[in-house]
């Protein structure tokens, strides 16, 4: 599985399939092998080249305990770094989750550098992650029974077997309180896709999000929660058509992101 370091961190990347890219990136506890068990891969690696990163502190890539190794701005250079290794210019995004929380920030950061982004179960605004960091306890049976709770039925043995492979106390320093990126909401003149289950405690934002961009579609999935939400029996329909059909209107001088968003993000490339 190839790599790229970014301030000494190791990002292990996989590219699957043939056509434009399109950069997907996992949830919390997740990796991108999550991707394919979820049957994204075998329904879009014939039109598509299928980008799937382990975020920092998951999978296969490295996994400090010091948090501020998580900002979000080093996720976004984590993002770019693997781009500029493949000799990428231009992708989609997607992502699940964190993966999207990464997206808004690549948008403020990058937007030159995507199409079109997909949201799903995934917000700007700020966020207390209080609640996700009580989900991981620090004993690793009590891990075991919580991911059985969570996942239920959607568990496979290889899923397990990964989800109970976490690195607890790095997933507990990445899970960080968010601050707003929605600023960033005007300037994505990009298309973008945004997709929530109507259970999921994000489900008002994300649809609040999707009015708030120029260029959005939004839909939501009754009866289903923020996990059930990425089953690619729901989530792949609607991506497909929305990568096949996307109008791109952005204009060359409105597309462009605030100036310098994040100072530090040139010493943080730079560094890598």
């Amino acid at each position: 599985m190839p790599s790229v370091i970014n301030q000494s961190v190791r990002i292990k990347y996989e590219s699957i399939g043939n056509g434009p890219t399109l950069v997907m990136h996992h949830g919390l506890f997740g990796s991108g092998t999550d991707w394919i068990d979820y049957g994204y891969v075998d329904a879009l690696k014939a039109d598509h080249r299928l980008v799937l990163l382990d975020s920092r502190g998951h999978g296969q890539s490295d996994k400090p305990h010091d948090p501020e190794a998580y900002d979000l701005a080093l996720r976004v250079c984590d993002v770019l770094a693997v781009l500029d290794e493949l000799g990428v210019g231009n992708a989609d995004y997607c992502g699940y989750s964190l993966g999207g929380w990464v997206g808004f920030g690549l948008a403020k950061r990058a937007l030159e550098r995507f199409r079109s982004f997909t949201f799903v179960g995934s917000h700007p605004y700020a966020e207390n992650m209080q609640a996700f960091r009580d989900l991981m306890p620090r004993d690793r049976d009590a891990f075991s029974l919580l991911v059985e709770r969570v996942f239920g039925s959607r568990l496979t043995p290889a899923m397990r077997t990964r989800l109970l492979a976490n690195d607890l106390d790095a997933l507990r320093v990445s899970a960080r309180d968010r601050e707003s990126n929605a600023d960033v909401l005007p300037s994505m003149i990009v298309p973008c896709l945004l997709l929530a289950g109507e259970l999921d405690p994000r489900f008002e934002q994300v649809r609040q999000c999707a009015s708030d961009l120029p260029n959005a579609t939004f839909f939501g999935f009754p009866d289903c929660d923020h996990v059930g939400s990425v089953r690619g029996d729901l989530v792949v329909p609607h991506l497909k058509a929305f990568l096949a059909n996307k109008v791109d209107t952005r204009d060359p001088r409105a597309g462009s992101p605030p100036a310098d968003p994040w100072p530090d993000l040139a010493e943080a490339q730079s560094s890598r």
